[in-house]
């Protein structure tokens, strides 16, 4: 029967899919369809059986080396919640109460100083527990972390280690391997490269090296493999990029597995990765903030799908303030429903044989393992990051992003595209976390902000619609998006001609008009629009002069061949697809007085 079912499917070639796909295209480039990375990855716009010849890593089941599947039969990650609370008492209540409202996972931000403060806030609690800290946070927990299941956000080549410190560091980690075999000394913060701006394979390769040099540094120390395998916890960062990052955290396993095999442990399962995932911080925004809820969800599905051991889920509000208890309970639920309602939890690696995921996974481990054997010929991670290689070029990375961002080129909802122009957040902006990719427009929107507060009123661009239906409407809206990225006020309005532009501008309040027509009527419409800006007006007149034409400036919206020419008659600027919205905005503001 399935034979006979299949049958009447007969097999379809790539030439004759790709056939189909041109028919459809209508003549267009086939290439509009392929896109490429911020790595350099080109994105085909399908992908068939043919593509699988050359990965390696299809054969083994989850829980099967090199873990590309998952490292375990089930897909059951941990609910982690974050509790900010310094008071260690205090911290210990709000975690257990976190646990009733569904946590699995405690991370507790404030660093304990004593081992009092590790019991105290440990005390009750059945779960796996997080510390943030450094060298004096970890021999507080070795003191008291026999039984302890957990880890350590102890990063010592991120976070900075004094000489003599390593001899230091592996005897307590040696100690903790002993007393606590459940308990991981040592996280590699790939997540602090990704908040950076990092692209997925220098977050991805940045980490893997990183490791391999914990592997090198501990067991030139005396311990074992095994031992220093164990002792590390991967934190990766989950960004907007969907599929990518489900194929970064099966990546990650599969080169970690290989690193650490390399070193001969005696147990193959200490080639594991543990992976915690957690939020973007990068790509969060502080206008339009309930976006966030939806970033955070993607993000949360694709650490799911990766087979991620533990997950946080970053509240909406973090980047402006410090999280309430409605925030943190839409985080959790998040989690929750993923599991809870959803099944997550009861799929391992839903996205394995999935030809694109399986094509990125290997396109993002090989790219990644060319930067692991870059960084290793130059003398390995640490010295990578003492001597500002790899800050460097995360740096660039991030200059990259940000000026992607800066001329909508990328787009962040609700800040450099679909913007609430009447949204304010001048005065509930309690801290910054930088650098994110929004903060140029978060800039010039405060700067907005501010100078409505000062004159009473935020700057009203009058959205001139006149020729053409079908140019004047789609202009009208673009001017309409572009211009509320900066908080700047509009109003559409259909002319007819010059005379109805004047009288309309007669009654005063209009900073600019956006001439919103096709390109080919410009020519003659950019003349009788600036005649009615500058014409002289009562209301636009200076108190206790003569009338005279005090005139409003005249934005193009589109970007005509013949610019220089309606530049002659008059046409103040012009703003399109590609203009840098930032600067253009920016330059708006101070040609309209607004202060820095």
């Amino acid at each position: 029967m399935p034979e006979r079912l299949l049958a009447e499917f007969p097999p379809t070639t790539t030439a004759r899919w790709k056939e189909e796909i041109l028919a459809d295209l209508k003549g267009a480039d086939y290439n509009r369809l392929v896109w490429e990375s911020d790595d350099g990855i080109t994105v085909q716009p399908f992908y068939r059986e043919e593509d699988m010849a050359v990965l390696a890593h299809l054969g083994p089941a989850p829980g099967e080396f090199p873990y590309v599947r998952g490292t375990r039969a089930s897909n059951a990650w941990r609910i982690r919640e974050v509790i900010d609370e310094p008071d260690p008492a205090r911290a210990n209540e709000r975690a257990r109460k976190a646990l009733a409202e569904g946590a699995e996972a405690i991370a507790f931000q404030a660093p304990p100083a004593t081992a009092d403060d590790v019991r105290a806030l440990i005390r009750d609690l059945n779960c796996p527990v997080h510390f943030e800290g450094g060298l004096p946070a970890l021999r507080a927990i070795v003191e008291t972390a026999a039984g302890v299941e957990g880890s350590l956000g102890y990063d010592p080549h991120m976070d900075g280690v004094a000489p003599g410190d390593g001899d230091e560091i592996a005897e307590l980690v040696k100690r903790a391997a002993r007393n606590a075999p459940l308990f991981r000394p040592v996280t590699v913060k790939a997540h602090r490269l990704h908040d950076a701006g990092a692209t997925t394979v220098q977050e991805l390769g940045y980490a893997i090296t990183a490791g391999i040099d914990y592997l090198d540094g501990f067991t030139a120390r005396s311990l074992t493999v095994d031992q220093a395998a164990r002792a590390l916890v991967f934190s990766f960062a989950a960004g907007s990029n969907f599929f990518f990052e489900i194929a970064k955290l099966r990546a990650a396993r599969l080169l970690w597995a290989h690193a650490v095999e390399a070193f001969g442990p005696k147990d193959r399962d200490s080639a594991k990765a543990l992976v915690h995932v957690r939020g973007s911080r990068f790509n969060k925004t502080v206008y339009d903030p309930y976006v966030n809820i939806l970033r955070a969800t993607t993000e949360t599905i694709s650490g799911a799908i990766g087979g991620c051991d533990s997950m946080e889920t970053v509240p909406f509000d973090e980047p402006y303030k410090s999280p309430d208890d409605f925030s943190r309970r839409l985080a959790r639920n998040t989690q929750l429903i993923l599991k809870k309602e959803s099944w997550f939890d009861r799929s391992v690696d839903p996205a394995g044989g999935a030809w694109y995921v399986e094509a990125l996974t290997g396109s993002i481990a090989r790219e990644a393992w060319k930067l692991i054997q870059q960084v290793e010929n130059a003398g390995g991670f640490h010295t990578a990051w003492q001597n500002g290689t790899i800050r460097d070029e995360i740096a660039r990375s991030r200059a990259a992003k940000q000026a992607a961002i800066a001329s909508r080129r990328r787009t962040l909802v609700g800040t450099n595209r679909y913007a609430n122009s009447e949204e304010r957040m001048l005065g509930r902006i309690e801290r910054n976390i930088s650098p994110r990719a929004a903060e140029v427009f978060e800039r010039i929107r405060l700067r907005t902000e501010r100078h409505a507060e000062k004159t009473g009123r935020a700057p009203l661009f009058l959205l001139a619609e006149m020729g053409d239906l079908k140019m004047r409407k789609a202009r009208s809206g673009f001017a309409a998006d572009f211009f509320a990225c900066a908080g700047f006020a509009t109003r559409s309005e259909y002319f007819a001609d010059a005379a109805a532009l004047q009288a309309a501008l007669a009654g005063g309040g209009i900073d600019a008009v956006v001439l919103c027509s096709a390109d080919d009527e410009y020519v003659a419409l950019v003349p009788i629009a600036v005649a009615a800006a500058q014409a002289p007006s009562p209301a636009r007149t200076v108190a206790g002069e003569s009338a005279r034409p005090t005139g409003v400036p005249v934005i193009v919206a589109g970007n005509p061949k013949n610019a220089a020419e309606l530049r002659n008659a008059g046409a103040a600027d012009f703003i399109h697809l590609r203009s840098n919205a930032a600067e253009t905005l920016s330059a708006w503001q101070a040609r309209l007085g607004m202060e820095e």
